[in-house]
């Protein structure tokens, strides 16, 4: 090989490297949450890069795969046609054979290196961290490709990996990490507010780190504080609750105590209410007995110790505004409103038919 081909090789192989570095930072670098949008849209090399990085660790090993090659390479092509082209003008200083040699050693070591370390390393390893996500999209697809040629290679290699790590105890992890946790976004925040970028004036942003640790039991009314009405109770008796507390949902109880549902005001509002006995075909709604079983909603049961935001997911599902809250025994202990979660994310929230 002359030694013009070998200067060829080492622009082709730092070129290789390069690659191999940022598409590795760029595979762990992405966030999911800026990729899935495209992905869904149907960007091809945005699905390609969402595989990728679901299958971080086989894209990390074809990475370092990579990179080892193109060093190995660069050291044993590059560095020996630099090495015999340094020589020529070394050789006219009229220096020792010997001097010349080594000197030409070492300056073609320090320029390779260089331009390994600088080009080949630092540069698209800064440039996958500065855009990952343009990056990902652009590194992934021809990572994807080098891993499915060399799959049996890289598996084998990277199950040797994984068998080191599990004699250490440690859990291999496949995917890479691409959304933040709880307590990162609480530090991003927190930050943010000292430095003055981000304001909290209202208090939501904490109000909803707080509610993440908050359980059912935390903000369930307990029985002793509950405001309900008899399981017999007429649309009159629900006039004079509204009246009397301002509420507009009121649970029902049976003679021993057991909640059986809840009723909303509007629920009875087209039931006129009139004295026994009183109902006349001028005013066939009108509604003297009990409310009627159809127009009593279904209390759901949640347990306790459930978090808040599973209870809030529960409740919307089922479309219930009030739950029962009980213990491991099945002891009821106490009744959730959805009017009190919402607040402890927004801040107090008033009934329209609440009395001061």
């Amino acid at each position: 090989m002359s030694d013009w081909a070998g200067l060829a090789w080492l622009v082709v192989l730092l070129a290789a490297n390069a690659f191999f570095v940022g598409a590795e930072f760029a595979v762990i670098s992405a966030r999911r949450s800026q990729i899935e949008p495209l992905a869904e849209a149907g960007k091809r090399s945005a699905k390609t890069a969402l595989w990728a990085m679901e299958h971080a660790t086989l894209m990390l090993a074809t990475s370092q795969l990579g990179i080892t090659v193109c060093s190995l390479l660069i050291l044993n092509v590059s560095e020996p046609a630099i090495h015999h082209l340094l020589e020529v003008p070394l050789g006219l200083t009229g220096l020792p054979d010997g001097y010349i040699g080594t000197i030409a050693f070492i300056v073609a070591l320090l320029l390779v290196s260089y331009l390994h370390v600088v080009f080949g390393e630092m540069v698209p390893k800064n440039l996958s961290f500065s855009v990952p996500d343009r990056a990902v999209l652009l590194l992934a697809p021809p990572l994807v490709f080098v891993a499915r040629v060399f799959k049996p290679l890289i598996v084998t290699l990277n199950a040797c990996a994984n068998g080191v790590l599990r004699l250490f105890g440690v859990q291999p992890k496949n995917e890479a990490t691409s959304a933040y946790t709880l307590d990162e976004v609480a530090t991003i925040v927190t930050q943010s507010t000292r430095e003055g970028v981000l304001s909290d004036g209202t208090g939501a942003l904490s109000a909803a780190f707080e509610f993440t640790n908050l359980k059912v039991r935390d903000v369930a009314v307990s029985l002793g504080k509950l405001v309900s009405l008899p399981e017999s109770a007429t649309p009159a008796d629900v006039e004079k609750a509204v009246t009397r507390h301002g509420f507009s949902r009121y649970v029902l109880a049976d003679a021993e105590g057991f909640l059986t549902g809840y009723v909303h005001l509007k629920d009875v509002l087209d039931l006129e209410v009139a004295p026994a006995g009183e109902a006349t075909l001028a005013a066939p709604d009108s509604y003297a007995g009990q409310i009627p079983a159809k127009r009593i909603r279904a209390l759901i049961s949640i347990f306790e110790d459930t978090d808040l935001e599973d209870a809030l997911a529960t409740m919307r599902r089922s479309g219930a505004h009030l739950a029962r809250s009980f213990t491991a025994e099945g002891e009821t202990t106490g009744v959730l409103f959805l009017e009190d979660i919402i607040e402890e994310l927004v801040g107090e929230v008033q009934d329209a038919t609440r009395r001061e």
